[in-house]
């Protein structure tokens, strides 16, 4: 690799930005392309299609010749606003899965380190905390308190920075309240409507374990459908 390519690359990678890296394996020519010249490049649909599904492989050119497309997305980070009984359960499942997990909740009694050994834990309210983090399409926020004092700003934040997965605790009629809130914040229905509220996929979930294990269901559905790398591109 070109060294003026592997700086490229790196500084997409530093920026957590998604890169593709086109290789012609005949006369191993390579080139980068950015998230934001996709849809210009004439590979699109298939280099779309490859980063939707997070999967190197092989590809066809128009002429039939084979092309090998690198993927080099960022890792998908989670964070849950939120140290609550949920979250806790949230914690093993997340890291089989190879999520980067990260809690705040500015009460420092629900965000104790000995309650959540190993994890990032910031006890800040979220408004402070989330700009520090830096939200982007490949972030995951779960809004977890049933407080609005407390989830309103975190999602408020999560749907300005276009997250790849948006989902908020609550009943129906909590989330009826909250949509009114964000309404009246500025935002219009199409962007409520990327809230997945109640949080988690409809399988019966009544334990903080099984509610942890359907929100990381709908989370995964969520990226390999493919939701991430069109908001990315957007």
């Amino acid at each position: 690799m070109r060294l003026d390519t592997l700086t490229a690359l790196n500084a997409e990678r530093a920026a957590r930005r998604p890169v593709l890296l086109v290789t012609d394996p005949a006369d191993g020519r390579q080139r980068l392309v950015r998230d934001h010249e996709i849809d210009a490049d004439p590979l699109a649909p298939s280099l779309r299609e490859r980063l939707a599904s997070g999967r190197s492989g092989l590809i066809a050119d128009a002429e039939g010749r084979p092309l090998f497309i690198a993927i080099h997305a960022p890792p998908v980070r989670v964070v849950a606003v939120g140290a609550v009984h949920i979250t806790q359960a949230l914690v093993p499942i997340a890291a089989q899965l190879g999520l980067d997990l990260t809690v705040i909740d500015p009460r420092t009694a629900f965000a104790a380190p000995e309650r959540f050994p190993g994890v990032r834990l910031i006890a800040e309210w979220p408004d402070m905390a989330l700009e520090a983090i830096g939200l982007d399409a490949y972030t995951a926020l779960l809004a977890l308190t049933h407080d609005p004092k407390i989830d309103d700003p975190a999602l408020i934040a999560a749907l300005r920075a276009r997250c790849a997965y948006v989902g908020a605790l609550g009943s129906r009629k909590t989330h009826a309240r909250r949509v009114e809130r964000l309404r009246q914040a500025g935002f219009d229905e199409d962007t409520i409507a990327r809230i997945h509220a109640p949080i988690g996929l409809d399988i019966g979930a009544v334990s903080p374990a099984e509610i942890a294990l359907a929100i990381l269901a709908q989370l995964v559905a969520t990226l390999r459908q493919g939701r991430i790398a069109a908001r990315a591109g957007a």
